[in-house]
């Protein structure tokens, strides 16, 4: 976020809101959120655009309940709390069945989160447990659970994430995205604002906003979307942008969440912030722990799984970003405040569900390469890490965004908030200080609980 001060002559000013590549037009804030579902769309030149579905009675949505209850099988649609899936016995079917995949196995048998992984070397299986439901698209194409609304995981971002850390070779140190302005477009608006000058006359507030609102768009231009770590063609991509995107948004005010939280905007505006100062909000991983068996074998993921920090810099008159001496009050009291309540917000919210699954996947996926948990269970992996075969790059990637503005006229200064993104450590999850051992042996004895002894088609069971 770039923040510039313009004092009005009676002590009345436009506080002008920027978000590096957000939403144009009418915010999430000034929208009934009972009356409309929120997402995202990528055009097929890359664009990110938002959309809003309107259901204002909720009717189109229990239709649509209505008509998977009717067509999905009892025992798959029914809630479980620990459903079975098997990796390579799932490859086998869908290599039995010519690479068709059915719509339960695109979407893992319901499967809601991955709460364990266990390795079977005896029969060659490796299971992710977790629990389970029946399953419907909401009217913004996230797919989540009849009862819970929690987005089911689905295949291909799993494949995404087991082909970025394959049974050889090494994995990204980092996954993630980030939309960031040029550095020429960060230029044109600092001269932008100094060219706005310093004072104007009062009563003419709403004036000077529609002018610094269009004159700050036109000024930084689009910005550029980064993807690190896997495909930017692929679902597990946009899940990320959209998290991102969707994030910043509440931050500066432009949607209003369905949980209370603090957001940047609501301390910022009596808080000191430095009038070049740039912040960047990004999500990580956070686990209590990860527990896991002597022999490696058995894996348990505790803990909601993510966290939402700040990073704070100084942007020069050039468009050069540095890294700022003093952290902003207002920024930590909005990561803090996001974090406290990511929960609740991931109940609501798919999108926020759907990256906490993306960071499960990937720290599983780094644990198994690590583990060895292919060549310990004689899997090649060799259908799933073929694109031709099984394609998951099938989107358009993103590539833009536009600049989105609000201004609020309050006492004070103009603020322009600006950052963010999305950053995945899998193997710093899985560094010793977060391993917990199995010390009552809890892990291994749920590991020993399942049966395995399930007919070979089977590639899920309850």
């Amino acid at each position: 976020m770039y923040q510039s001060a313009f004092r009005a002559g009676l002590g009345l000013s436009v506080v002008l809101l920027l978000w590096w590549g957000g939403l144009v037009g009418r915010s999430f804030a000034q929208q009934d959120q009972n009356a409309g579902m929120a997402g995202v769309v990528v055009s097929p030149d890359g664009v990110l655009r938002t959309q809003v579905v309107s259901d204002p009675t909720g009717q189109i949505m229990r239709d649509r309940i209505a008509a998977a209850r009717s067509t999905l099988p009892a025992d798959i649609a029914r809630f479980s709390k620990l459903r079975k899936v098997s990796l390579p016995r799932l490859e086998r079917a869908i290599i039995r069945q010519q690479g068709v995949v059915t719509e339960d196995m695109k979407y893992l048998a319901g499967l809601l989160r991955i709460r364990y992984v266990f390795l079977y070397p005896e029969s060659g299986d490796i299971v992710l447990a977790g629990p389970a439901e029946g399953w419907v698209e909401d009217p913004t194409g996230h797919v989540v659970g009849l009862t819970t609304g929690r987005p089911v995981i689905q295949l291909q971002d799993l494949v995404t994430a087991l082909r970025a850390y394959p049974p050889d070779g090494e994995g990204p140190a980092v996954i993630g995205c980030s939309i960031d302005p040029t550095q020429e477009g960060l230029a044109r608006m600092q001269e932008f604002l100094r060219s706005m000058g310093s004072f104007f006359p009062p009563g003419r507030e709403q004036e000077v906003a529609a002018k610094m609102l269009a004159g700050v768009k036109q000024s930084l231009g689009m910005h550029q979307i980064t993807i690190t770590g896997v495909p930017p063609d692929t679902h597990f991509a946009h899940v990320l942008v959209e998290a991102d995107y969707r994030m910043k948004l509440i931050g500066i005010g432009l949607e209003r969440p369905p949980v209370r939280m603090v957001s940047f905007v609501d301390r910022a505006l009596s808080s000191s912030v430095s009038p070049n100062q740039l912040f960047r909000w990004y999500f990580v991983p956070d686990y209590q722990c990860l527990r896991v068996s002597d022999d490696g074998s058995a894996l348990e993921l505790v803990g909601e799984g993510v966290k939402l920090v700040g990073e704070d810099e100084l942007v020069t008159a050039s468009g050069e970003r540095k890294t700022a001496s003093a952290a902003s009050l207002a920024s930590k009291a909005f990561t803090t405040s996001f974090t406290k309540n990511y929960p609740q917000l991931a109940a609501r919210v798919p999108v926020y569900a759907e990256l906490r699954n993306l960071i499960d996947m990937a720290v599983v996926a780094a644990y198994m390469q690590k583990q060895d948990y292919y060549g310990r269970a004689q899997w090649k992996m060799e259908f799933f890490r073929d694109e031709k075969k099984f394609p998951v790059r099938v989107y358009p990637a993103p590539k833009m965004a536009e600049s989105a503005v609000t201004a609020v006229i309050r006492p004070g200064r103009v603020s322009t908030p600006v950052g963010g993104g999305v950053q995945i450590e899998p193997e710093e999850a899985l560094q010793s200080e977060n391993l917990l051992p199995d010390e009552k042996g809890e892990v291994q004895k749920t590991k020993q609980s399942i049966r395995i002894d399930v007919p070979e088609d089977a590639w899920w069971w309850d």
